[in-house]
């Protein structure tokens, strides 16, 4: 706005001290101060207002005036309900500067002038913004030449000085603005543990069904968060379920208290997520072929198809996961499960997106660095077949690869919080095959190291290959001894109860371990109600004196089982 608006609004009570040929200068925000020397909080382009308690003496008016003069700001309002009158002194200081200066009518408050240019000029930001937002989603639906999310994120630090980021699900951060000067100093970088706190607050608000923006506080600065819809083709357990697509959707983070704004300006941030969205959908549809490769492998592993046919299909796939490698990689397989609760919808689509998500490295770089990562989903998992170039130092070994115990680690307090009395997920990851012979073990591997993960408490857990070592794959070396002493132990009570009761211990203990402790996917197999494989589960534990709740529990009645 100009300062010629000012003095034409009468309920601003704003009188013309001197000038009047710099009327035309544009006002870019209002600060108020009484500070001798205020600095250090201008930016340039401020109607700067104060009541004069800065000034002892006539001579604290030059330097003052120059203070502000050299800092750019574009006029200076004196009030006066301290003095009676602006002093002369302030009157000839801003007269020899050039420096417009009003009288404020001691009636006047000042908050009532800051309201009025902060809303003129956030409308006038605002509009000009929109324009610029609109001709952008224009270019981005029209082809990926329009610059990514990282171009709007500029664009709102420029225009409305708003600083914001783009986060995934899990708190990767996936745009930031460019390291600028505003009016509020330089934009600092956003680190991964508040990444992570602002999207497991996101996470937390979306599953409890609270409408966006979400208004979070960290170490005392407030931000509010934005959902950044998909276009409705993404993954989701059923239609109108939030939760699938709460766990695959990116978020805006802005570093404002979005409670505070006009409709104008909420509405034009819903106009950027929308705009954001769309690079989010063109990375979405860049994964069609992969999935398209990693599904096809594993239709093929699956079915029993000879290693020659799914080592032609591993070489076709190399390339495009591994662009230039010379040589056929190693190949690891992870095994990923969300279950809800009330076991309603299929977890597959949704654990595919989440299982992408996961597998990149969180400190990564790079337009698309999931790009090296082909996610198949079947029966409610998501199965990722991940290339590992060979080390080329005459050995032929893998690189470290993916492992269990940090695959998790960034990601688990925002995921945690999502899933929160909801569900669970569940990881396991295979060791390194080389070839297409060991696709099929590798597969069964991470199966198995999932089980394990599922018999953990928490909402979020992973277990690795090494760690069937120490049961399922030593299990044939144990002797016959120790093992019907073992099973006799666990066991015997509960066959002794089941031969007089018939009750169906045993079957039970194995579906309530087969179902990873589900008791909603349990009672479902078993054909019981809830209740009933409660009252059979505390039988259970009570003859054994076993609690089923506890992972070493469990994995001794699954030892039992596999060994009796």
């Amino acid at each position: 706005m100009r300062l010629r608006a000012l003095l034409d609004t009468d309920a601003l009570g704003l009188k013309l001290l001197g000038g009047e040929d710099e009327l035309d200068r544009g006002v870019r925000g209002v600060m108020t101060t009484d500070l001798r020397d205020p600095s250090r909080y201008l930016s340039g382009g401020e109607l700067v207002l104060t009541g004069l308690a800065w000034r002892r003496d006539a001579a604290d008016s030059e330097p003052f005036v120059r203070i502000l003069v050299q800092a750019g700001v574009a006029a200076l309002a004196a009030g006066e309900a301290e003095l009676g009158d602006v002093p002369d002194d302030l009157v000839v200081a801003c007269a020899r500067h050039r420096l417009p200066l009003f009288a404020v009518h001691e009636s006047v408050a000042f908050a009532t002038i800051t309201e009025h240019v902060v809303r003129q000029v956030s409308g006038e930001r605002a509009g000009d913004l929109a324009a610029v937002v609109d001709r952008h989603r224009r270019m981005m639906t029209s082809g990926p030449a329009g610059g990514g999310p990282d171009v709007v994120l500029d664009l709102l630090g420029s225009d409305l000085d708003l600083r914001a980021w783009v986060l995934s699900p899990t708190g990767r951060l996936i745009a930031a603005p460019k390291e600028t000067t505003g009016a509020r100093g330089a934009v600092p970088a956003l680190d991964p543990e508040a990444c992570a706190r602002l999207a497991a607050e996101h996470l937390a608000a979306v599953r409890t069904g609270r409408r966006g923006p979400h208004r979070v506080v960290l170490d005392r600065t407030t931000y509010s968060l934005f959902p950044v819809r998909g276009s409705g083709r993404g993954p989701s357990s059923e239609p109108g379920d939030p939760r699938g697509t709460m766990l695959s959707d990116w978020l805006l983070a802005v570093e404002a208290d979005a409670g505070d704004w006009a409709e104008e300006r909420l509405d034009l941030l819903q106009g950027v997520t929308q705009l954001i969205a769309v690079e989010r959908d063109r990375r979405d549809a860049a994964r069609t072929v992969r999935r398209r490769l990693a599904q096809e492998v594993l239709e093929l592993v699956q079915t029993g198809a000879a290693p020659a046919e799914i080592a032609a299909r591993l070489r076709v796939a190399a390339p495009v996961l591994l662009p230039g490698l010379g040589t056929a990689p190693h190949w690891q397989v992870v095994v990923a499960r969300v279950e809800w609760e009330d076991g309603r919808g299929d977890g597959g689509p949704v654990t595919q997106a989440l299982l992408e998500e996961i597998l990149v490295d969180p400190v990564s770089t790079g337009p698309e660095p999931s790009d090296r990562i082909a996610v198949a989903h079947t029966g409610g998992e998501a199965i990722a077949l991940v290339p590992l170039p060979s080390v080329t130092d005459g050995h032929d070994e893998a690189g470290p690869g993916v492992q269990a115990d940090a695959l998790l680690e960034s990601v688990r307090g925002p995921l945690t919080a999502g899933l929160d009395g909801d569900g669970r997920l569940t990881v396991g990851v295979s060791a390194a095959v080389h070839s297409a012979e060991g696709l099929r073990g590798a597969l069964e591997e991470a199966r198995h190291a999932r089980r394990v993960a599922a018999a953990r408490p928490g909402r979020v857990c992973a277990a690795g290959h090494q760690e069937l070592a120490s049961h399922v794959l030593l299990l044939p070396f144990v002797p016959d001894d120790v093992r019907r002493a073992f099973t006799a132990r666990l066991l015997d009570p509960l066959r002794e109860y089941d031969r007089r009761h018939r009750a169906e211990l045993i079957p039970t203990l194995e579906a309530f371990l087969d179902c990873d402790g589900s008791w909603t996917r349990c009672a479902s197999r078993l054909h019981l109600h809830v209740n009933t494989l409660r009252y059979r589960v505390g039988r259970i534990e009570q003859l054994t004196g076993r609690d089923l709740s506890r992972l070493e529990d469990k994995l001794d009645f699954f030892l039992a089982l596999r060994m009796s």
